[in-house]
């Protein structure tokens, strides 16, 4: 961990912007924790901010104190995120508490952190700096402004962006990355990727937006030329259809309607793609199979009422999703996308392949695990999913 040490005693001070703690080791208690500056009576300190499922703890700790929370941090996490005006770092912290410090020296030194306790939340992409795409949209304003009626798309952008600066030390640059995104649409959050991952932060990428729409795929096409996105193509097809590479190295879902989704994440694991994402909508096929519960039994307080079974229906969809995929050789999360007031369809499955050298005990534990998990759920509500069938075919055919 000297390494650790060393990198925050260099850091920490007046040229700090931001670090992000993430991929807790155990699932329970503190999830993410993310750090600022900020000047307190004139002087410097750090604020942590540490997430649970349901709730955020502050604290403010002047740079001795900054440094012995973050070493703590680095025992219950795996990996760390720094960034200063200068550089970024990622930090990766192995099982054995090994640490492997990366350096990346931004093209242009930006500039000191806001230090002000009332600043404006930070996003990814900010207001005031124009974003091409995002005027074109219809999200922005030529100058950057927001256009009021587009808020809450701005906000759901930058979410989906954070989840991707979580997994960033999964992606590989010294290669070119292929990323799919099923069901894109209008690709607000395609573009989004290509800017964030290509341009911000320098990596080589391809990203593929498939979706059945021709007229929309059209358009996107024009603007991904108009932007000169010379690796963002967009192809109008289906789901369960594509064929269209044999290597994928992070695959998105977003709003794929009912069984599409579980088309789109079998094809993901059959690729053994490092990352999913996915935000699944429309899940029906489980609610017509409740019926045969006869009279609805021990949920019948839930199934006899269409709102709750529908409801219940999704959760129980979205929870065997996820443990498919935990079966598979995934670390899955199951995630708030937007605030519920926006929308009802706000989970997010993010899925990380589990790393090799994690343990083949221990993944093979998880999968049993995660198996029989499946089982017990599947027989209790006389559940026949089309993921769990397509995951199996995929193992038939190894």
């Amino acid at each position: 961990m000297e390494e650790i040490r060393a990198l925050l005693d260099a850091v920490l001070n007046i040229e700090f912007i931001r670090a992000v703690i993430s991929n807790p080791r155990k699932k329970e208690g503190i999830i993410k924790v993310k750090v600022r500056p900020l000047e307190k009576r004139g002087q410097l300190v750090f604020q942590f901010e540490a997430f649970t499922e349901k709730q955020a703890f502050h604290s403010n700790l002047d740079k001795k104190e900054a440094g012995e929370k973050f070493m703590e941090y680095a025992e219950q996490f795996r990996q760390i995120q720094i960034e200063t005006t200068g550089e970024e770092y990622t930090v990766l912290i192995s099982k054995k508490g090994k640490a492997a410090v990366k350096k990346r020296k931004k093209k242009v030194k930006t500039g000191q952190a806001d230090l002000s306790h009332n600043r404006k939340k930070h996003y990814i992409l900010e207001e005031g700096v124009p974003v091409p795409f995002l005027h074109d949209l219809g999200v922005m304003t030529e100058d950057g402004k927001i256009v009021k009626t587009r808020t809450d798309k701005f906000r759901q952008i930058n979410r989906f962006l954070e989840f991707i600066e979580d997994i960033l030390p999964r992606l590989d640059r010294e290669r070119e990355l292929t990323i799919l995104d099923f069901g894109c649409g209008k690709s607000y959050l395609t573009f989004a990727m290509y800017y964030y991952l290509h341009e911000l932060k320098g990596y080589d990428i391809r990203i593929i937006g498939l979706d059945l729409k021709e007229d929309v795929i059209e358009h996107c096409g024009k603007l991904a030329e108009k932007y000169g996105y010379e690796k963002l193509t967009f192809l109008v097809g289906d789901i369960a259809d594509y064929s269209g590479t044999d290597h994928v190295d992070m695959v998105v879902t977003l709003h794929a309607c009912d069984t599409a989704t579980d088309y789109a994440l079998a094809k993901a694991v059959g690729w053994k793609a490092d990352v999913i994402l996915s935000v699944p909508c429309c899940q029906h096929e489980l609610n017509g199979q409740l019926s045969g519960i006869s009279g609805g039994g021990n949920l019948a307080p839930v199934l006899d009422y269409g709102l709750l079974r529908e409801r219940f229906a999704a959760l129980a969809t979205d929870g065997l999703r996820a443990k498919y995929l935990e079966r598979s050789g995934y670390e899955t999360q199951v995630l708030e996308f937007i605030d519920m007031e926006h929308t009802p369809k706000n989970i997010l499955l993010r899925a990380v392949r589990r790393d090799s050298d994690s343990g083949k005990t221990s993944g093979r534990r998880k999968a049993e695990q995660a198996a029989e998990e499946i089982r017990k759920c599947e027989e209790f509500l006389q559940a026949d999913l089309t993921l769990g069938r397509l995951l199996s075919d995929i193992r038939e055919n190894k």
